[in-house]
C-alpha cells in the first residue's frame, strides 16, 4: 500500500490538491492507495485518533509520498508532531518514500525537502532520488484540483513512475 500525506492541516490548501492529483495518478495504475489529509486530525499526542491513523494509513503502508508546503523554511509542524507521536519503528523503519515541495514562492519548498531527508533517513527510511519542487503553485494547479501545465503533469508521473518501480 501507498500512502500519500498532505502535509498541512490547513483547510482548502493546495497541499491537499496536489496529493489529491498523485492519488488519481496512482489509481489509474492499479496501486492499492491511501490519501492522508492532516486538516481535521487529533495528532497532537498519542491517544485513540492517532492510533487510528497509524492503523489505517502508517502501519500498513510500504511506501509514502509526502506533498510538503512550505512554512518558514521548512514543512509544517503538525507533519512533523504527526511523526514524533507515531510509533516509528512499526510506522517508518526500512519504507520507502517519495518527497514533493510545494510554495507560492520560487523555491518549491527545497529547504523542507531537504530536512525531512535528513528525518526520515534517521528513520530509516529510503527516500527516492527524484524530489520534485512545485514553484508558484498557483501556476501549476488550478482551485479545481486540476493540472494547469501538461508539462507538470508529465513531470509527475514520470515521478511516479519511477518511484513504483523504486
Amino acid at each position: 500500500m501507498i500512502t500519500v500525506i498532505s502535509g498541512t492541516n490547513r483547510a482548502d490548501s493546495m497541499s491537499l490538491r496536489t496529493a489529491k492529483l498523485y492519488v488519481d495518478i496512482l489509481k489509474e495504475a492499479s496501486e492499492n492507495v491511501k490519501l492522508l489529509a492532516l486538516e481535521g486530525k487529533e495528532v497532537w499526542e498519542r491517544g485513540d485518533a492517532m492510533l487510528a491513523i497509524e492503523q489505517e494509513y502508517l502501519i500498513p503502508a510500504e511506501k509514502f509520498i509526502f506533498i510538503m508546503p512550505e512554512y518558514n523554511a521548512s514543512f509544517p509542524g503538525i507533519l512533523k508532531v504527526m511523526m514524533d507521536n507515531s510509533d516509528i519503528k512499526k510506522c517508518w523503519w526500512y519504507k520507502k518514500a517519495l518527497l514533493t515541495g510545494i510554495s507560492d514562492g520560487r523555491a518549491g519548498n527545497l529547504r523542507g525537502i531537504e530536512h525531512m531527508t535528513s528525518i526520515l533517513h534517521y528513520l530509516k527510511v529510503n527516500v527516492h532520488y527524484n524530489k520534485i519542487v512545485l514553484s508558484r503553485i498557483k501556476d501549476e494547479v488550478d482551485k479545481a484540483g486540476s493540472f494547469k501545465k501538461p508539462e507538470t503533469e508529465d513531470s509527475i508521473r514520470q515521478q511516479i513512475t519511477d518511484f513504483l518501480k523504486f
